[in-house]
C-alpha cells in the first residue's frame, strides 16, 4: 500500500512556518492530482497546497489555526484509495523540520509586527507562531520588544512569551529589557460604540497592513515632497503606440511602466534611495527591486515586487506589471513575488486623486506616490515670451526617511524622476 507524505513546502527565504486555516478536503476524500487540499497562510500572502498524487487523504495530522514548521507532514494520502494502513507518526518528520528551520537560518529582519500603536525600533524577528500567541493574549509589540529573548540574537521564543504571560497572570513582575532601545508603550485612546454604530471585525490581511502602517510611522521619521511634473510628451507618445503595443504584445500599456523607468533610472543615479537602515547602518541595495502597491477586490492592499526591473525594458515592465497586478488580484501571488523590494510606487490617480503623502514600506527608506494626470492650462516658455499653453500634468509625491534620506536628496531625487518623464524620447520604439 503506497502511502504519500503531504509536507508544508518551502515558502520563501524568509518564511520556516505558515498557518493551517482551513482544510478543503476531510479524511476520507479522494483527491485527484493538484487538486487543492489545504489553505494556508504566512506573514505575507496567503496560498493553497495541491495535491501532488492522486488517491485517498487518509490522515490529517494538524487542525485549523495550528503553526507547521516548513517541510513538516501535515497529511498522508493513500496513492492505492482503499484499506486502512498503519499511519506513521509526523513526529520524526516535524523535528527534522524544525532543526532545518532554526534561527541560525538565514532570516529576513523585519517583519509585518503583531500589534500597533507601538514604537518598533528593536528591528527584531518574530516567528508566526510567537506573534499569533501574543494577538490572541494582547501582548503590545511594545511589550514584545522589552522582552528579553533566550533565542539567537536575542529572538524572543515560544518558551520566552509563554513564561511572560505566566508571569502577568500570577500577578509577579514580568521580566523586561532595560535597553534604551524600548519606547514607552502610548495607550490608544478608549473607544466606544454608539447605538447605531456597525461593529466590523477586520480581517487578517487587513490587520497585518494596520500593523505595518503603525509600525512604519513609529519607525521612521516621515518627510514627504511634492513636485509638478509634465506629463505631455509620455500622455501623447503613449497614445500614438498604445494599440500598436497591444496587438504585438498582447499587453495593455498603462502609465505604470512608464514611471517604473523614471524612478529606476533615479535610483542608479541616487543610490542612497534604494536602501534600507539596520541601528546606525546604512544598506544600500545592489539589486533595485520595485514593488508596486496593488488594491485588491476586498479593499485591501498588497505590494507585489518586480525583481531587477532597472534590467527590463520598457515592454518587459509592461509585462511583468500586467501579470503581478492581475494574480494579486486573485490571489494567486506566491510569497517571493511580494518580498525583497527596495522601492515602492503607489498610484494615487488611478482612483482620480491628485496627489498623497504615502506611508513608506519598511524596511525601505522612501515610496513615490503618482497622482492623476489632468490637462491644465500652464505658462510655457518659448523663443518669442512665455505663453499660456494646455499640458498634460500630474503632482509627484516622495515621502522619505529622514534618518537616511535629506531634504537635499530626497529633492534632487524627484526631480530627476521628473526629469526623466518630462524629457520622455517621444521617437522611441518599444
Amino acid at each position: 500500500m503506497a502511502i504519500f507524505e503531504v509536507v508544508m513546502p518551502k515558502l520563501g527565504e524568509s518564511i520556516i512556518e505558515a498557518t493551517i486555516t482551513k482544510w478543503l478536503k476531510k479524511e476520507g476524500d479522494m483527491v485527484a492530482e493538484d487538486d487543492a487540499i489545504v489553505e494556508i497562510a504566512t506573514d505575507k500572502v496567503d496560498s493553497e497546497i495541491p495535491s501532488p498524487v492522486e488517491g485517498k487523504l487518509k490522515k490529517v495530522h494538524y487542525s485549523e489555526g495550528e503553526v507547521v514548521p516548513v517541510g513538516a507532514v501535515i497529511a498522508l494520502i493513500d496513492m492505492d484509495g482503499n484499506g486502512s494502513p498503519e499511519i506513521p507518526s509526523p513526529e520524526i518528520k516535524l523535528q527534522e523540520a524544525e532543526k532545518a528551520n532554526k534561527p541560525e537560518s538565514k532570516l529576513e529582519t523585519v517583519i509585518i509586527p503583531t500589534t500597533g500603536n507601538d514604537d518598533d525600533q528593536s528591528g527584531r524577528f518574530y516567528s508566526p507562531l510567537v506573534k499569533s500567541i501574543a494577538g490572541k493574549e494582547n501582548i503590545s509589540l511594545s511589550e514584545l520588544n522589552s522582552l528579553p529573548g533566550s533565542g539567537k540574537d536575542g529572538r524572543v521564543t515560544k518558551n520566552d512569551l509563554l513564561k511572560f504571560i505566566d508571569d502577568r497572570k500570577s500577578g509577579k513582575s514580568p521580566q523586561i529589557s532595560s535597553g534604551s532601545s524600548v519606547s514607552k508603550a502610548i495607550a490608544s485612546p478608549a473607544v466606544i460604540a454608539s447605538a447605531g454604530d456597525e461593529i466590523i471585525e477586520m480581517d487578517r490581511m487587513r490587520r497585518l497592513i494596520a500593523d505595518h502602517m503603525v509600525m512604519s510611522k513609529h519607525t521612521s521619521p516621515h518627510v514627504t515632497m511634492f513636485h509638478e511634473v509634465d506629463m505631455t510628451r509620455v500622455v501623447n507618445w503613449r497614445n500614438k503606440i498604445r494599440e500598436q503595443f497591444e496587438k504585438r504584445e498582447k499587453e495593455k500599456l498603462t502609465f505604470t511602466p512608464i514611471f517604473i523607468e523614471a524612478a529606476t533610472k533615479a535610483l542608479r543615479d541616487f543610490p542612497l534611495v534604494n536602501a534600507s537602515v539596520d541601528g546606525y547602518s546604512i544598506i544600500k541595495r545592489k539589486s533595485i527591486n520595485i514593488g508596486m502597491a496593488t488594491a485588491l477586490p476586498s479593499g485591501n492592499l498588497i505590494v507585489p515586487v518586480i525583481k531587477n526591473a532597472d534590467q527590463k525594458n520598457l515592454a518587459g515592465l509592461a509585462r511583468d506589471v500586467n501579470d503581478l497586478a492581475n494574480r494579486a488580484r486573485s490571489n494567486k501571488l506566491s510569497p517571493d513575488e511580494i518580498q525583497e523590494g527596495t522601492f515602492t510606487i503607489t498610484n494615487f490617480g488611478q482612483f482620480g486623486n491628485l496627489t498623497g503623502a504615502p506611508i513608506i514600506n519598511q524596511p525601505q527608506v522612501a515610496i513615490l506616490g503618482v497622482g492623476t494626470i489632468q490637462k491644465k492650462p500652464v505658462v510655457v516658455e518659448t523663443e518669442s515670451g512665455d505663453v499660456f499653453a494646455i499640458r498634460q500634468m500630474m503632482i509627484l509625491s516622495l515621502a522619505f526617511d529622514h534618518r537616511v534620506v535629506d531634504g537635499s536628496l530626497g529633492g534632487m531625487f524627484l526631480q530627476r524622476v521628473a526629469k526623466y518623464l518630462q524629457e520622455f524620447d517621444i521617437s522611441r520604439t518599444v
